[in-house]
């Protein structure tokens, strides 16, 4: 895919602008080094806490479950969330001259979309799965089968390499003739667009809809999908009730977590550069290491499971 793209951008871009210039988060030295000091140890963080998740539900038997499948699977993503801004960021924050190139600038904007998409779709599968596990629990396991899981993780991929291409095949055709100035520290498509010069706006539009309202209906589904599950747990025993609970309530914050930043940036009319930065900085930096530790943290399935594959690998490294 990626492949195709290179290809489209050497046929028909004609830009004069080659790289593109980040204003970055802020002038302030005081500022910049808490930010790469924040930066490097939720980065290292995250990456730890989400690999952990893959390997503990891969190694581990007793997760080899829906959930946990689909789980594994977002902190997978999540590695990737952490990957594609939150390196590039840290190393520009004591450059002077923070820049990227067109082609860099495209690949950035084309994985940003692809694992956001990926990830919104991930994020309905969990719900699905949560609602089976409650509502339809006799026909949870012939619902949620292994072909089912996979055929969703498929689906996930599918719709956010077509909702990332989709655009990018529009974007790429763009005349940039200058300014390449953008106030951000990554790149991504309302603040790209704005570059070009012709005119944008059905182009802003397009994103707008693709982006921003996918995202805030993708949320409303979620939430209505929650409330009732939410009242059917509430029918339920207090004991069942208070565990179901507990996982919807990690299910929740995840879901506000990763589309409240989304909806902000494609649907608000009137685009603040602070609070864009701020927003965009949380969702690259805190966001990807809140889900797992949410996750986890609440989770005593999961910790016991971790605890147990941290021991078999102390063990063995002390064998051999």
């Amino acid at each position: 895919m990626l492949i195709l793209l290179n290809n489209a951008m050497e046929g028909v871009n004609h830009s004069v602008v080659s790289e593109f210039v980040f204003l970055g988060l802020t002038n302030s030295w005081a500022i910049q080094l808490l930010l790469f000091v924040v930066a490097s140890m939720f980065y290292v963080a995250s990456m730890m806490g989400n690999s952990l998740i893959v390997f503990t539900v891969a190694s581990d038997p007793h997760l080899h479950s829906p959930m946990y499948f689909l789980l594994a699977n977002l902190s997978f993503i999540d590695l990737g969330v952490s990957s594609v801004i939150c390196p590039k960021m840290t190393y520009d924050l004591f450059k002077k001259h923070k820049h990227i190139s067109f082609r860099g600038c495209i690949t950035q904007i084309f994985f940003i979309h692809v694992i956001g998409a990926v990830e919104m779709v991930l994020l309905i599968a969990m719900a699905f799965d949560r609602y089976i596990a409650i509502c339809k629990p006799l026909h949870y396991l012939t619902i949620m089968n292994p072909k089912l899981c996979i055929l969703l993780l498929v689906a996930a991929w599918i719709i956010g390499l077509i909702h990332s291409v989709i655009q990018l095949v529009f974007v790429i055709k763009l005349p940039f003739c200058g300014p390449n100035v953008l106030d951000s520290f990554y790149c991504d498509l309302p603040r790209f667009i704005k570059l070009a010069c012709t005119d944008t706006y059905r182009l802003e539009f397009m994103v707008t809809v693709n982006s921003g309202f996918i995202s805030l209906g993708s949320f409303f589904i979620l939430v209505v999908s929650y409330v009732f599950i939410v009242i059917t747990v509430c029918q339920h025993s207090s004991h069942g009730s208070s565990k179901a609970l507990s996982t919807l309530s990690s299910h929740i914050m995840v879901v506000i977590l990763f589309f409240g930043p989304c909806i902000f940036v494609y649907t608000w009319p009137y685009p603040t550069s602070h609070l864009d930065k701020f927003l965009a900085f949380f969702d690259a930096t805190f966001t990807p290491f809140l889900n797992p530790f949410i996750y986890t943290f609440r989770n005593k399935e999961m910790k016991v499971a971790m605890k147990r594959v941290c021991s078999q690998l102390i063990m063995n490294r002390r064998i051999s």
